[in-house]
């Protein structure tokens, strides 16, 4: 478990007021000038050595992704950074309370990032439904600019960085990094082709990186701890510290940071009181925002949570999303209702998208009664592969992987329906779902 001292967001319930006064009691805004003093190249270098891995899902190393961006930007052509603050997946909800109660150390963030990888300025977009949150943090910028710490001289550096926030208008598919770009400039949030990809050619044709809100907000923390601190919480490969998410059947839901690589079933029992009904009562878990497929509990009470251990498993880390399903949970109807999302949010830009996710989600639907023939099972499975990896963008794949895992790990209560709907056999419930 992770000791206090290494907590990184010390105000995450909002205990204390986030304005800026308070914040540079925590910490915040503490001679920044001084970490800028360590130079470019250093802050990048530092985040490799961290071990810091990106928190919107992907898990790429960010010290990696910022060094692609142009150590020299062209006078026409300057570098962005682009704070995906648009979270939209079901189950997310840690960047809402960074925003909410911690804005100046994303905003901090922002300025070390974008300073190391030469950035003229950085976009904070922040999602359409979080009203309160983008007041603050608009408030919280313009407290920043107050005191100096940002504009043609941030911090006293001499270097010239501006924040922007812009606001989305709730669109799902814009927390896609490309698509995010294509809204910011004013256009219809479809994805773009890749390459070029954002570092060579991305906001206003600029050298752009996205980043997540969480990346950006533990940087100032990293350099002001030191890369070997934050390298030596979790596993190798899976390092520092991470805010997760936990829904659903738990006893105390809640938003916490812990340590990578933490077992589930110690993270559930520490934080959030057990598993209501107890550890019997458990079904399966998604443990990464509904994009990512499930795991049944046999397979997940003892896991690490993190990149690998999961990926092990066939699902993902993800945001960090824990969503918990116990044994009252109709599984098959839960993943048709994901599945009635991702055909919602498609852009429809792709056909293999626009086309698939309708139809996986009609025959997820009627798999949801039993009102299917039992080769459909097959069917389906064999649409989602043909969605999967052949979209410009990932949602195509986030709304088959559910399908793919419930089809995985629970093939036989999807075939029980079947066989019952057609009175072939009085087949015994397989599982203590719940009633239909």
């Amino acid at each position: 478990m992770l000791a206090d001292r290494d907590r990184i967001f010390t105000n995450l319930y909002g205990f204390q007021p986030w304005g800026i006064t308070h914040a540079m009691q925590r910490g915040d805004w503490v001679d920044t000038r001084a970490l800028m003093a360590m130079g470019q190249d250093a802050i990048i270098a530092a985040v490799k050595e961290s071990g810091l891995r990106g928190r919107g899902g992907a898990g790429f190393p960010t010290g990696m992704k910022w060094s692609f961006m142009p150590k020299e930007p062209k006078p026409d052509r300057p570098s962005f950074l682009v704070v995906n603050a648009d979270e939209s997946e079901p189950g997310s909800c840690k960047d809402r309370e960074i925003i909410r109660h911690e804005p100046h150390k994303l905003i901090e963030g922002a300025l070390l990032a974008g300073y190391a990888m030469r950035a003229r300025a950085a976009y904070i977009y922040i999602r359409g439904e979080y009203i309160r949150e983008a007041e603050v943090l608009f408030a919280a910028v313009e407290e920043a600019y107050a005191k100096g710490f940002l504009g043609r001289n941030a911090c006293g550096s001499g270097y010239e960085f501006d924040v922007f926030v812009h606001r989305g208008a709730g669109a799902y598919i814009c927390g896609e990094e490309t698509a995010m770009i294509e809204s910011l400039e004013g256009k219809k949030g479809q994805p773009r082709l890749k390459p070029p990809f954002p570092a060579g050619a991305g906001l206003y044709g600029c050298p752009t990186t996205v980043n997540n809100v969480e990346s950006i907000a533990v940087v100032p923390t990293i350099l002001r701890r030191g890369a070997d601190w934050f390298a030596g919480i979790g596993r190798p490969n899976n390092s520092g510290t991470k805010l997760f998410q936990i829904s659903g059947h738990v006893n105390r839901p809640c938003v916490v940071e812990e340590a990578m690589s933490i077992p589930f079933r110690t993270l559930i029992e520490e934080h959030c009181g057990g598993i209501r009904g107890g550890w019997d009562n458990l079904l399966a878990v998604i443990p990464g925002g509904s994009s990512v497929p499930l795991v049944p509990a046999e397979q997940i009470i003892d896991c690490p949570m993190d990149f690998d251990a999961l990926k092990e498993l066939k699902s993902g880390l993800g945001t960090a999303a824990v969503i918990v399903m116990d044994k009252s949970t109709d599984i098959v109807k839960a993943i048709a209702r994901l599945s009635y999302f991702y055909k919602h949010e498609s852009c429809g830009q792709c056909t293999p998208c626009r086309e698939g996710t309708g139809w996986m989600w009609r025959v997820m639907e009627r798999l949801v009664t039993g009102d299917a023939e039992p080769h459909e099972i097959d069917l389906l499975l064999d649409v989602t592969t043909q969605v999967e990896g052949h979209t410009i963008c990932a949602l195509g794949d986030a709304a088959a992987w559910p399908i793919q895992g419930l089809i995985r790990h629970f093939r036989p209560e999807i075939e029980r329906r079947i066989a019952r709907r057609k009175g072939f056999v009085a087949m015994p419930e397989a599982l203590p779902q719940a009633a239909e």
